[in-house]
């Protein structure tokens, strides 16, 4: 499974194009895992339009809600982001971001998207490869058909629902061939973090913590 990884992102590695956007607009370089360099300048201002205008099918956009469950995503898995959508459009006014999330997928606005996140913080991964017209019409078709599918509370990656990071891997996966971030155990993640309060998961998980479940997380695919 590794191996069979590593090969398929050196095809099409996901390359370092990110920004965080503060709450005035204006956007910053940040390193792979979304966080400012150290005493980095502020680059040219980028405004959130600016951004949209040079987005384009296949970005994935990473960004931090505030709710109480994703905050603690978030800390398990030791990352400031905790959700995830897939541009799919970038023929209206601005780009179309398909996305799982509470009670069904859809399809919104990037605007409408990033507004949803912690002080407008956003990040955006573009495949190095330019996708194909073809791929970019399969990325499309891809979320259309997991469009109206209800959310899976329980992050499993076999159930017949669907979570944000589950969806952008499959939509990508379906269009390109190419899979990206790594499918682990509850156990193996909550390892990786030994200092992760287990309290609140052990309460949404109605006290039994599905240690040998598979999921993939925000996180994962951000790395």
């Amino acid at each position: 499974m590794t191996c069979r990884t590593n090969r398929l992102m050196t095809i099409l590695r996901v390359a370092p194009f990110l920004f965080a956007l503060n709450t005035s607009s204006h956007a910053m370089a940040v390193d792979e895992k979304g966080q400012p360099p150290v005493a980095a300048p502020i680059s040219a201002a980028t405004s959130i339009h600016s951004l949209a205008s040079n987005m384009k099918v296949g970005d994935i956009v990473f960004i931090r809600v505030s709710a109480k469950p994703f905050r603690e995503v978030a800390s398990a898995t030791n990352s400031w982001t905790n959700h995830v959508g897939i541009v799919i459009d970038t023929s209206g006014e601005e780009p179309k971001i398909g996305e799982s999330t509470f009670p069904l997928s859809r399809t919104t606005t990037l605007t409408k998207f990033v507004a949803r996140s912690e002080h407008g913080r956003v990040a955006v991964a573009r495949p190095e490869t330019e996708l194909s017209t073809a791929q970019k019409q399969l990325v499309y078709l891809a979320a259309s058909r997991r469009s109206g599918i209800l959310y899976d509370t329980g992050f499993d990656i076999h159930s017949h629902r669907q979570f944000c990071s589950r969806y952008v891997r499959e939509v990508l996966n379906e269009a390109t061939g190419v899979n990206i971030g790594e499918i682990e155990t509850f156990s193996t993640l909550l390892t990786h973090r030994p200092e992760t309060d287990l309290g609140f998961w052990k309460v949404w998980y109605f006290g039994h913590i599905p240690w040998e479940r598979e999921t993939v997380t925000p996180a994962s695919l951000l790395a």
